[in-house]
């Protein structure tokens, strides 16, 4: 006999891949290299980003793109085109991201997307490798007096549509024998304005996300706060389309290459100095001493070089743009080197 848990495990599931089916589209096969070939051909990386997500991707005063993403956007660019600034932001609503990615009208999606078996499977697309670590969690009115999501119970929650967020909670919920009264919204910007304005009890979203949002917290960041539970794990990572396995590779390595930087102490300032003898393998992808592989991957010899001018090793990258030199302060936690307790980790490039 089929338990309650069971049915209800089983029915979640099948919604997701329902909901997910509805967002794919049919595109005729890719062949292994049309991707980089594309880039190079028109001499431009298309790049779709979040719109108006601050540490990730957020136009400036002067309306250039700056953030994390757009970061790491400009060091494949490096890589590809031997310039980071050849690179065109799409901005891209949630539920817009993956059939611009299954298109073709972007080479490259950098939008706070999360690592799942689903997209992988059903959508067709290739998750290179984690980028972030982030999990989600709930926003409430200091005022209010929650401490706990239990204490959301029959509460309405706004919650970006098209995300992993929403089964999330709706899966947390239903274990825990509690109802939620979801409310979509369109944007993570949005669902922030939503919960200022009153319209709901409390939102969710990625701990980054809701770091974000404080700083727009009207009152001032104390007037709200996150909740200590956190019910996902979230990697959030670069997400190509998956026929072409060449621009994976690259787009993979390209990530690695910054964390290896960072682990051998590598920078953007200090390019020229001597790499330590133990890193002389490293040295040598770094150094563009390995023409065959730079060959293989269709890439110039300095690849590796251009990527880490372009936006600085993942450390550089990450303290900019999130950590201490950033309004969001956000703790690296998981997002530390695996020498300093945290899942950043680069494979050998041997």
């Amino acid at each position: 006999m089929i338990g309650r848990k069971t049915r209800v495990f089983s029915g979640a599931f099948h919604a997701l891949l329902a909901t997910v089916a509805v967002a794919a589209v049919t595109v005729a096969p890719v062949c292994a290299g049309e991707v980089l070939d594309a880039v190079k051909a028109r001499g431009r990386l298309y790049c779709g980003v979040g719109e108006a997500m601050p540490g990730f991707s957020e136009r400036d005063a002067t309306g250039k793109w700056r953030g994390f993403d757009v970061d790491f956007c400009h060091a494949v660019a490096a890589a590809v085109l031997g310039d980071g600034d050849k690179v065109q932001f799409v901005p891209l609503t949630s539920s817009m991201r993956f059939p611009a990615l299954q298109s073709g009208k972007i080479d490259l999606l950098m939008r706070n997307t999360s690592w799942t078996l689903t997209r992988e499977a059903v959508l067709k697309v290739q998750f290179p490798a984690v980028l972030f670590y982030d999990s989600q969690a709930f926003l409430v009115p200091t005022k209010s007096g929650i401490t706990t999501i239990a204490e959301l119970n029959g509460a309405t929650v706004c919650v970006e549509k098209s995300t992993t967020h929403v089964l999330n909670m709706k899966d947390y919920f239903i274990a825990r024998g509690l109802s939620v009264n979801p409310l979509m919204i369109d944007s993570a910007t949005e669902v922030a304005a939503a919960l200022f304005d009153g319209r709901c009890s409390a939102c969710t979203a990625d701990v980054s996300q809701l770091a974000a949002a404080l700083l727009q917290a009207p009152g001032g960041p104390l007037a709200f706060k996150v909740l200590p539970e956190r019910i996902s794990k979230e990697p959030l990572c670069p997400v190509v389309w998956g026929g072409d396995p060449e621009w994976v590779t690259i787009v993979r390595w390209v990530l690695y290459t910054l964390v290896l930087a960072e682990e051998i102490g590598v920078t953007r300032d200090n390019l020229d100095s001597p790499i330590p003898e133990k890193n002389v393998r490293v040295s040598r992808i770094l150094r563009g001493e390995q023409g065959k592989v730079a060959k293989a991957m269709g890439l110039r010899t300095d690849w590796a070089v251009r990527a880490l001018t372009a936006a600085g090793n993942y450390g550089e990258m990450y303290e900019r743009n999130l950590g201490r030199g950033s309004p969001l302060n956000i703790e690296r936690g998981l997002n530390r080197l695996w020498t300093e307790g945290g899942l950043m980790y680069a494979p050998p490039i041997e």
